[in-house]
């Protein structure tokens, strides 16, 4: 507590250092801003983290369960009134995807199927999605696509009004090189909505009724799995524990991160890589701690040979600068820690910061505070203010007082 004493004297006292005080208040400007930074970028791409997630949630259920062997299986041997009786399950729905090959107007592109069910607005939130028409996919026995904004440009679809697409899935168990189009079964089906999430997912899938993707694709009564949304209250993990034994060996229940696990370990990865980045600049910016120490002993020569004189330690005084170079850190540290939670609270509240883009998804940048990212800034910038302190004051303090 006595070297903490004379730290504060050091570091508030005006008498005879102008000069030296103005590189103190320099190298808590310096301190400040790395430290703001790394705080507001985490929270930034906290907040494009779950908004991607939070598009993903539009095709990826929070569990879905598949088949082990084979890429379909029969609807009928999933047991659905128990899955409806497992606690936490909210509501399921069957789909049947297949790879096809899309025509409008003598434009082609390429595109995911996805048949689903009646119940399928119950697990995904698609209907929000949808910008233009409706999200059915079936009215009484007529059949609807729902396509991307993306996919609709690609095609050439202007007007809901004259939008028929022509769909090729590769035909089961024939081929013929002399005829090639008898290789494909082909349906020619009108255009009822137009989504509009992300070009990836719009470029990616077309969503139909399940009894049309069972005939295109020859599979009657097959299913290619079993989506499942999960209760808000409920783990999913427990949830899919016991979804998984209801299920049967024969299947196998995957989590939401789990069918992309490779996207969101790369998210994390670039998370954490921005981190140590920042952190590096933190640490260049915190060697201004260095010169300002180093000037602070020089100036302070007469009073450490006056406390050696009174019989103080090397250690004492060592503690007293360590002190002051803490100070300086933590001064700046706390600036740093209030401007980068202010900033990041208030884009994320009020998105004062616009994006420039009228077709993205959002108006301004998405921004998510955690505590916990704050907690990991603060430990990892204490450690490297002590290092330098210590380092520091060991190299200039060297003889006995």
């Amino acid at each position: 507590m006595l070297s903490l004493f004379f730290a504060r004297r050091y570091f508030f006292s005006p008498a005879g250092r102008s000069v030296i005080q103005l590189i103190s208040g320099l190298s808590v400007v310096a301190v400040a801003v790395p430290v703001a930074a790394m705080i507001i970028l985490l929270s930034v791409f906290n907040g494009f983290e779950s908004f991607v997630k939070a598009n993903c949630s539009a095709f990826d259920a929070d569990l879905t369960l598949m088949p082990r062997e084979g890429r379909t299986f029969a609807a009928e041997d999933v047991d659905t009134a128990r899955l409806a009786r497992v606690p936490g399950v909210e509501a399921f729905s069957f789909i049947l995807e297949q790879s096809v090959l899309l025509e409008h107007d003598g434009r082609q592109a390429t595109a995911t199927v996805r048949g689903v069910d009646d119940r399928y607005g119950e697990v995904f939130p698609f209907g929000e999605a949808v910008v233009s028409g409706t999200d059915d996919v079936r009215i009484g026995d007529l059949e609807r696509l729902v396509v991307g904004r993306s996919m609709a440009y690609m095609l050439g679809i202007r007007s809901l009004a004259d939008a028929d697409v022509d769909l090729y899935a590769v035909r089961r168990g024939t081929f013929s090189t002399l005829l090639p189009v008898a290789n494909y079964t082909r349906r020619s089906v009108p255009v009822g909505g137009v989504f509009f999430i992300d070009a990836d997912s719009e470029q990616t899938y077309v969503l139909a009724s399940l009894r049309l993707a069972q005939s295109l694709f020859s599979h009657p009564g097959r299913v290619s799995a079993l989506s499942i949304s999960v209760a808000p209250d409920a783990d999913p993990r427990a949830v899919r524990q016991e979804v998984g034994e209801a299920a049967g060996p024969e299947f196998e229940v995957r989590t939401r991160y789990e069918m992309r696990a490779s996207f969101y370990r790369i998210m994390t990865y670039e998370k954490w890589g921005i981190f140590f980045i920042a952190l590096l600049v933190l640490v260049v910016a915190s060697f201004s701690i260095v010169g300002s120490l180093a000037m602070s002993i020089v100036d302070k020569r007469d009073n450490i040979r006056t406390l050696g004189a009174l019989g103080a330690e090397r250690t004492f005084v060592r503690a007293v600068f360590r002190a002051e170079g803490l100070l300086i850190c933590g001064v700046g540290a706390a600036g740093g820690v209030l401007l980068g939670v202010g900033a990041s609270l208030a884009q994320q509240h009020f998105g004062f910061i616009k994006i420039p883009a009228e077709t993205f998804l959002i108006d301004s940048y998405p921004v998510e505070f955690r505590f916990s990212d704050l907690l990991i800034v603060i430990a990892a910038f204490a450690l490297v203010a002590y290092v330098l302190s210590s380092i520091t004051v060991r190299s200039m303090i060297k003889k006995t007082c």
